[in-house]
């Protein structure tokens, strides 16, 4: 099983991801301005912030699905210039906010187009390694996508993302929705893919969920980063909410 198998010491490490000067605009209105951040292999980065602060349209510039200007780098590859489909294949899995699914295909189709992302001769192992990490996921094997429940689909476009063999994680509120079982279940599996050392940037509103697996934590408001820190400054719920709204009631 994948992630059983890897050891620390023996886990292959990937390249960090870079954003430098990432502007995000919808025509020309500009949402995001000029955010910076590095990823290291192995860590992961929460960005929280208010709704409307731009976080979304963040992951749509990284990922190639918004327009924007800036340079995003993954390891030695250059993806700023590259369409959303290039940057998927050269190794940067993006999990929006509405999962990535296809709901009228099976569990197993979608893992299956999941695993199209990995070398051809690597697939059938991914698809494997996808029903051992996610046993929920074999027991709905040839059930529609879209007749699962929102924990089960979120563990599905898990699954089918990491069946593509990526070198870089970006994941938009995976809680959204969840049950609080459910967010501890996303939450431990995060914590596990640290054996990987992928650079896994985190999206999320839920504190508790950030304070338990993110290294360290950016806050955005206006499209701007505007607060950084290590994990244990969440501990200060009150500087935290402070934050929040004294940023976005400039905005």
């Amino acid at each position: 099983m994948l992630l059983d198998a890897l050891e620390p010491d023996a886990a292959v490490a990937t390249g960090k991801l870079t954003c430098r000067d990432i502007y995000a605009r919808y025509g020309s209105h500009i949402v995001c301005h000029g955010i910076s951040l590095v990823v290291e292999p192995g860590e992961i980065v929460a960005l929280l912030g208010p709704n409307g602060a731009g976080k979304s349209s963040f992951v749509g510039a990284i990922s190639g699905t918004v327009a924007s200007e800036g340079r995003v780098t993954l390891g030695s590859r250059e993806l700023g210039d590259k369409p959303a489909q290039i940057r998927a294949r050269l190794g940067l899995a993006t999990i929006p906010d509405t999962r990535g699914l296809f709901p009228s295909l099976t569990v197993a189709e979608n893992v299956r187009l999941g695993s199209r992302l990995a070398p051809r001769n690597e697939r059938p192992r991914a698809i494997d390694e996808m029903i051992d990490l996610f046993p929920i996921l074999k027991k709905r094997w040839n059930a529609a996508a879209g007749s699962m429940s929102g924990g089960e689909q979120q563990m599905l476009a898990l699954a089918k993302s990491l069946a593509g063999r990526p070198s870089g994680l970006v994941l938009d509120e995976p809680t959204q929705g969840l049950a609080p079982l459910i967010v501890d279940e996303v939450g431990d599996l995060l914590k596990r893919l640290r054996l990987l050392r992928l650079p896994v940037l985190l999206v999320e509103q839920n504190l508790g969920m950030v304070e338990r697996v993110a290294d360290r934590f950016l806050i955005m408001a206006g499209g701007r980063i505007v607060v950084e820190g290590q994990r244990e400054a969440l501990r200060d719920r009150e500087a935290i909410a402070r934050a929040f709204i004294t940023h976005h009631s400039k905005n």
